[in-house]
């Protein structure tokens, strides 16, 4: 075991579990200062074998591992199903796994898949019956007699089962709501919702010559009296006839369902709705050229932020009792028409000489969106006797909680959180504690996401609290408990815990130290883990879900021949920062012949961008950049330093880490960068004329903005898939850190390297795939433009005419990297 003479801080050691291969070592080091800061090390892999080959590092990836995927418990505990890749090809094989002592994983054979249920199972009441969609039919599982009845046997899709209090089960099939007797097997449709002005039934005639035809032509007159009779009769019988369908609502013509969510009592159905419009333009298109008959495609391809427009929803409760609907006003929402953008506006007035005055206007609300959620924006009380509704602004700068008041048909707000950057589109789980009007939710507003508790009418209580991230929240009815995934120990640990809801006390359940996801059993009695480490693609676990305990492993897919393969390790350090108080946590790979203390030599070395903008890599799970994890252990065998930081407006730090490029990408990030040439410099011997850089999506224009804009830093780089004007890149994701180009074109400008095209300096190699949906081959072609212009000489571009965003073909992947290995060579 060796230590690291790198981190400026003391050292303790401490062994940390590696649950799949024994030479790989991890300590965590402690600081001796008052304020202890843990930063985990993973020491170089000695595993014997054949060195990594560039060719092997880009090939399929089945040659290290087919990691099981799509794992749920069984409705009895009993049993663990998942799907695994087959060898070669991208189909999947679904198989089980009994709990029992020296069970296998056994293939489901195809006609038995409608029998094991899904991931997205619901209970009954008590337990006994789950109830899943198998290839949009239903089926309802009898746990105690392990008996399965199909219940709908059709063409038309069943989805958002769930039991009702009555002990029915209700479901969608396309706009239809129904519930289903189970003892009976009777069907009875709940609600119809028509997206169409409710009809205006026999209407008289209105204009002279329609009065007129009535008045002269018996004909007309009668024919007309005959359907109004009809009319009345039909109105009469499902008035008076209990037997008959009455459940139609109107939503409005011209408007789109964007969810539904029904009652436990049966009685009260939410609809949000918005008006209908096309997720495109005509002029949105992608040119596909190699196409099958070798004609070019125009694919449609999404809108930009540029042109993107203010959305609003309406929430309508609907009483399917009564059959009234009501429209559920924002007003009660406290900020509902807060200017809140006003200091931007003034600002670009003010660039323009104008000045801006501000004004209170009703501001765009939408139901929530999180893009990692596996509920909805709409909770329920279990009794039906409540529901919380998770609403954000179009501007993304509020996120409410609001109950329902249905005597007074309002909005009531229970909680909100405002933010003068953007509301975070992850950690807002919530929910409703059991037999309790207490909410449950996640929240940045102490600068990390953590767990709040708030009983109706009362002040929230905050139960979790720490410089760490809380998220993927599980309600334990039985126990009176959270299950949680956190970041506790360390920014690249996640670990499973417990709140104990009646002591408000939380505890550890894993102590695993790599990245770990989590299933709770249907009977609370255990956990399914998906664990990985730095060297380990993820495999299956259980554990007990009371306490931490020894774990079962359930698969072992990673390949011998992987198991052999020469591979350095990175290890995690804590990169001090020159603006601010928290480091920069990073994974550094570290030559293979370097030695402790070492002097003298002159280092080269290449700094990894990640993309996404908000993802964590410096953590010790595996990475979903295995491709690169494999390239850099290759250039770090060859003599190289390698170094991958989590920059700042990374996942896994907070709120402040989250928010530093709020209107500003591209400048916090690159300054991280040079914190890391300096490190690089002062402990591992790095030459600072010897660097280069490179990255994909995020990482690509974290490359662009590196070389036009401190052309200092670097001596080359490559930007893959690359942005190069924030303008053109998509709403959801633009509008939360640069607003809308309309009122901040400022941060638009100062954050798009297509302004900054003068600065390049350096080499630049540029990898675009021309299918690329999320950044549009259009984003390189104008830059290429432009350089063009500048009369540029020292950038070259690839290109990769069959792969979207991220690649699919080994081929490609290899060119790329032979490119980018090929640069570094030449420049470094």
């Amino acid at each position: 075991m060796i230590s690291n003479p790198m981190i400026k801080q003391s050292l303790i050691a401490l062994a940390i579990l590696s649950t799949l291969t024994a030479c790989q070592t991890t300590v965590i080091q402690k600081d001796t200062k008052e304020t202890a800061t843990i930063a985990p090390v993973i020491v170089n892999n000695t595993t014997s074998g054949a060195g990594l080959t560039l060719e092997q590092a880009m090939a399929h990836p089945d040659w290290f591992a087919r990691s099981p995927e799509r794992s749920f418990w069984s409705a009895d505990s009993a049993s663990v199903y998942f799907q695994q890749k087959q060898l070669g090809s991208e189909l999947r094989d679904t198989f089980s796994r009994q709990l029992s002592t020296n069970a296998q994983n056994l293939p489901v054979e195809l006609s038995k898949l409608h029998e094991i249920g899904a991931a997205n199972s619901v209970f009954s009441e008590d337990k006994q019956l789950n109830a899943y969609v198998f290839e949009g039919n239903i089926f309802v599982k009898d746990i105690k007699n392990n008996s399965i009845k199909q219940v709908t046997r059709s063409k038309a899709k069943a989805s958002s089962l769930q039991f009702l209090n009555s002990g029915e089960l209700a479901y969608r099939e396309g706009n239809g709501f129904y519930k289903v007797s189970l003892t009976t097997g009777l069907t009875e449709q709940l609600a119809q919702l028509n997206l169409a002005d409710k009809p205006k039934g026999i209407e008289e005639p209105s204009s002279y010559i329609a009065k007129e035809q009535h008045k002269l032509i018996n004909y007309v007159a009668l024919t007309h009296e005959n359907k109004k009779q009809r009319a009345d009769r039909q109105a009469q019988i499902k008035q008076n006839n209990a037997a008959t369908f009455n459940a139609d609502f109107y939503l409005g013509k011209g408007m789109e369902l964007v969810e539904v969510s029904l009652s436990p009592a049966g009685t009260y159905m939410i609809a949000v709705i918005t008006p209908e419009k096309s997720w495109r333009d005509d002029s949105d298109i992608m040119p596909n050229y190699i196409t099958s008959d070798a004609g070019i495609d125009a694919v449609p391809a999404r809108r930009r932020v540029a042109d993107e427009k203010p959305v609003n929803s309406t929430v309508l409760l609907l009483d399917l009792t009564t059959g009234s609907q009501t429209s559920l006003s924002y007003e009660t929402l406290p900020g509902f028409d807060e200017d809140v953008l006003a200091s931007v506006k003034a600002e670009n007035y003010a660039r323009e000489g104008k000045k801006y005055v501000s004004e209170k206007k009703p501001r765009e609300i939408n139901l929530m969106s999180d893009w990692g959620w596996e509920q909805t924006a709409i909770q329920w009380q279990s009794n039906g006797q409540n529901v919380a509704i998770m609403l954000e602004a179009w501007d993304n700068k509020d996120r409410w909680i609001a109950t329902i008041d249905f005597d007074k048909n309002k909005l009531v707000s229970q909680h909100r959180l405002h933010d003068t950057a953007w509301v975070n589109y992850t950690y807002n789980d919530f929910g409703w504690l059991a037999n309790s009007n207490s909410l449950y939710y996640l929240s940045e507003e102490s600068g990390y996401s953590h767990i709040y508790t708030k009983e109706l009418g009362k002040k929230a209580q905050q139960q979790t609290k720490g410089q760490f991230v809380v998220s993927d929240l599980t309600l334990d009815t039985k126990n009176n408990r959270i299950l949680y995934k956190a970041n506790q120990k360390h920014p690249g640990i996640y670990e499973v815990y417990q709140l104990d809801l009646t002591t408000g006390q939380s505890s550890a359940l894993t102590d695993l130290n790599g990245m770990t996801d989590y299933q709770l059993s249907p009977d609370a009695s255990k956990l399914l883990l998906t664990h990985s480490t730095l060297l380990n693609p993820p495999e299956l676990f259980i554990s007990d879900a009371s306490k931490p305990s020894p774990l079962m492993q359930l698969t072992h897919t990673v390949t011998e021949q992987f198991k052999q393969t020469k591979l350095i390790a990175p290890q995690i350090v804590a990169v001090p920062s020159s603006h601010g108080a928290q480091p920069v946590y990073a994974k550094v790979y570290y030559p293979a012949d370097y030695k402790e203390g070492e002097t003298g030599k002159n280092r080269k070395a290449v700094i990894f961008n990640h993309g996404a903008g908000y993802l964590q890599n410096s953590h010790l799970g595996w990475s979903g950049y295995f491709r690169e994890f494999m390239f850099h252990s290759l250039l770090a065998s060859e003599g190289y330093v390698v170094m991958d930081m989590d920059y700042r407006a990374s996942k896994g730090y907070g709120r402040d880490w989250r928010t530093a490029i709020y209107r500003h990408m591209g400048k916090p990030e690159i300054e991280d960068l040079a914190d890391g040439i300096n490190w690089m410099a002062d402990n591992v011997n790095v030459n600072k004329d010897a660097v280069g850089t490179y990255g994909g999506s995020y990482g690509g224009f974290m490359t662009f903005m590196a070389l036009m804009t401190r052309p200092e830093l670097f001596q080359s780089g490559a930007a893959l898939r690359p942005v190069s004007d924030w303008a053109h890149y998509n709403g959801p994701y633009t509008s939360n850190i640069l607003n809308h180009p309309d009122v901040d074109p400022i941060a638009y400008e100062r954050s798009s390297p297509i302004y900054f095209a003068q600065g390049l300096e350096d080499r630049l190699l540029i990898n675009a795939p021309m299918v690329d949906d999320n950044v549009f081959f259009q984003d390189v072609v104008r830059l290429v433009q432009r350089f063009i212009e500048l009369e540029k000489e020292n950038f070259e571009t690839a290109i990769y005419p069959v792969e979207p965003h991220g690649f699919r073909q080994p081929s490609s992947w290899l060119d790329e990297y032979r490119r980018i290995y090929k640069l570094f060579k030449e420049t470094l």
